[in-house]
């Protein structure tokens, strides 16, 4: 059995603990949350911009809970660590955390900054435990059918991608742009990642967009450039800018050389779907989300001693690097090298 505590009880924190119920051999053992009457157990005040996670009150007949993060390291029947605090704590608190010899999950964006990020990844390759970031898209059923036919070439190269997350701003410390990044990094991280994990790290990228709700840039489209031997077009679209009622979209459109693969998020009949030799056919993926992907995969990892390569710390660094390339070239009106 692995024993998990989470740091941070707001929306994610909510999710990840939804999310162990459903991984083979794992239990939360122990919480921690500023807030006390969530670090007892009451997560009845939790959002978040997508229906997810569905407890509101946790068993603490079971589970140790805990205001103070410190408190939660010396707990001897740890073995994970799990952080889910918002983003600008993620530094301080993943250092400290790795620094113990326990194993550590850190939820996305790595850090605030990419220099934040490099002094995690930094702790991350000296420490005696394992290490992920939470990178969820990568684990997704449908994304991973999609990585996977452009690996193997099923259906020729991919030339042409769109990827599109959009929303309303979600609630409390999301909306300071100071600490949340605004949608270009809370959210738009996503698809970037995704971008560098399907094609490799682009050569520079051509980003417009606006500053929004929350101070920094809350809507974004970027053009992903490569060079002759990739990807013709490749974009990304994100943004919070989005009118309260409008919900979550979140859709992918891959064109390789023989199909096209097109995603939509909550689509009834299957959210991904295949089109080629004129024929439109549903695609059967396993029916758990990449919360539970990636949860599942760090604990057969912490099981067999291995480091986990699916993504990396040094992967979340580059994510974020290429992030702030798009906000540069926001600010600049041109593209931005990489």
């Amino acid at each position: 059995m692995t024993r998990i505590g989470i740091i941070g009880l707001g929306f994610m924190g909510r999710v990840h603990y939804d999310t162990y119920s459903k991984v083979s051999g794992a239990e939360v053992v122990a919480v921690c949350d500023a807030d006390p009457k969530r670090a007892a157990g009451d997560l009845s005040d939790t959002w978040g911009n997508v229906d997810k996670g569905s407890t509101r009150q946790l068993p603490m007949d079971r589970i140790k809970g805990t205001c103070d993060w410190h408190e939660l390291f010396t707990m001897p029947q740890v073995d994970v660590i799990d952080i889910c605090v918002p983003t600008p704590a993620h530094v301080e608190v993943a250092t400290a955390a790795l620094a113990t010899g326990k194993h550590v999950v850190c939820e996305k964006p790595l850090a605030r900054s990419s220099a934040e990020a490099r002094r995690i990844a930094d702790a991350a390759a000296s420490a005696r435990g394992l290490f992920m970031p939470a990178m969820c898209m990568r684990f997704w059923p449908e994304w991973e059918w999609i990585k996977r036919a452009a690996d193997e070439g099923r259906y020729g190269r991919a030339r042409s991608a769109h990827f599109r997350r959009v929303g309303s701003i979600p609630a409390g410390w999301f909306r300071n742009g100071k600490l949340s990044g605004g949608a270009l990094l809370d959210l738009h991280v996503h698809d970037t990642d995704f971008v560098y994990h399907l094609f490799g790290k682009p050569r520079a990228v051509f980003s417009q967009g606006h500053v929004g709700q929350s101070g920094e840039i809350d809507h974004v489209v970027t053009q992903y450039q490569y060079g002759a031997d990739g990807p013709a077009a490749i974009v990304a679209e994100g943004s919070w800018t989005a009118a309260e009622g409008f919900g979550f979209r979140m859709q992918a459109t891959v064109h390789f050389e023989r199909a096209t693969a097109d995603y939509e998020f909550g689509r009834k009949d299957a959210a991904l779907m295949l089109y080629a030799d004129g024929k439109a056919t549903p695609i059967e993926v396993p029916k758990h989300d990449g919360y539970v992907g990636e949860m599942t995969y760090f604990h057969e990892c912490i099981r067999s001693g291995r480091k986990p390569t699916r993504v990396t710390a040094e992967d979340a660094v580059t994510g974020i690097q290429i992030v702030e390339a798009e906000k540069r070239s926001i600010e600049t009106g041109r593209p931005v090298a990489l």
